[in-house]
């Protein structure tokens, strides 16, 4: 993964210390959603399909903390709905960053302002910025017109005041190889992120728009279009390699489901948050008693477009760390 190289090593130990301990199954990184409410309507997201009691829950700090302690994972992605709108989100952060955790706090930079004095640069911290495109193609995406000068001035802010800061961009049909490379080199050149994460547009269930969500071999036209001519080594893309060679279709893996695992209101999500088979109470409830062996592509019909970073990450990350010759390449960027 292309994150800073303290980073790297703790993952790179936590990994192989699951291979000692000849575990087969566990958390790389959770996904923590600590509420479903969020400040904008996106056409690619159904969090806020949930019923009218859900939306107006907010998770316990002790119970988020507990989760991302239970499942024992070095990383853990705060996302939701809008993670801002948690009252005591900086709590949360703090407490995970104070035990050795790796924080990235997902956001879509509208309430980055208001609240950014209530949380300080740390080594392990990122705030993670949902980009969908340039402005008129966000503003569609994001329905809400202003939202993508709004976030690019969040993240110069942040940046300003000594955070790291990522992206996470979103493709879909509608994208061409064209869009995909305008919004790269100016996140990368023009905004000066310090990483930038590629999503293909997944066909998660709740979605409102169901219409422009990526099949598997547009997933892999669009990007080694734009990867070409050597654009993919210039970006810092917060991807392994071979996960980066995985979306162009270079190469092929099986999903990983349990590797990033989702946490909410309703508890550890079955097989993962873009898929919805119940719920377990606790992690090795999730662990024990799903029948991982069911999902992935070629096996469940709808994962038969699904290319996320979520499932496949976590294939690449421990392909990757069993293979010297694909570490190398990893820390070198290759």
């Amino acid at each position: 993964m292309a994150m800073p190289l303290r980073q790297s090593i703790r993952l790179g130990a936590y990994l192989a210390k699951q291979k000692l301990k000849r575990q087969d199954k566990y958390a790389i990184l959770v996904e923590l959603e600590p509420l479903f409410a969020c400040n904008l309507k996106c056409g690619g997201c159904g969090k806020i399909q949930q019923p009218a009691h859900l939306l107006k829950q907010r998770m316990p700090v002790q119970q988020a903390v507990g989760a991302v302690e239970e499942s024992g994972a070095p990383m853990v992605s705060i996302a939701g709905g809008e993670p801002l709108m948690h009252p005591q989100m900086d709590e949360i952060t703090r407490i995970l960053l104070d035990r050795g955790k790796i924080v990235f706090l997902c956001t879509n930079a509208l309430l980055l302002p208001k609240h950014i004095h209530k949380f300080k640069p740390h080594r392990n911290f990122a705030w993670m910025v949902h980009i969908d495109g340039l402005e008129e193609k966000h503003d569609a995406s994001v329905r809400k017109e202003g939202g993508f000068s709004a976030a690019v001035d969040a993240i110069k802010m942040a940046k300003d005041a000594g955070f790291r800061v990522m992206t996470n961009t979103t493709f879909f049909n509608t994208d061409t190889p064209q869009d995909v490379i305008d919004v790269l080199d100016y996140l990368n050149d023009v905004v000066k992120v310090d990483n930038m994460q590629l999503s293909p547009g997944y066909a998660y269930e709740k979605a409102p728009d169901q219409e422009h969500f990526l099949g598997v071999q547009q997933t892999r036209e669009l990007f080694s279009k734009a990867f070409g001519d050597g654009r993919r080594k210039k970006w810092r893309l917060n991807h392994s390699p071979l996960f980066l060679d995985f979306i162009e279709g270079k190469r092929d893996f099986e999903c990983t489901p349990w590797g990033i695992p989702s946490y909410s209101l309703l508890g550890w999500q079955r097989p993962c948050y873009l898929l919805d088979d119940g719920y377990a109470k606790t992690w090795r409830e999730l662990i024990e008693e799903t029948d991982w062996d069911k999902f992935g592509r070629g096996k469940d019909p709808r994962c038969a477009n699904c290319m996320a970073h979520c499932g496949y990450e976590p294939t690449a990350v421990i392909a990757t760390t069993s293979s010297l010759s694909q570490t190398i390449r990893a820390a070198v960027g290759a």
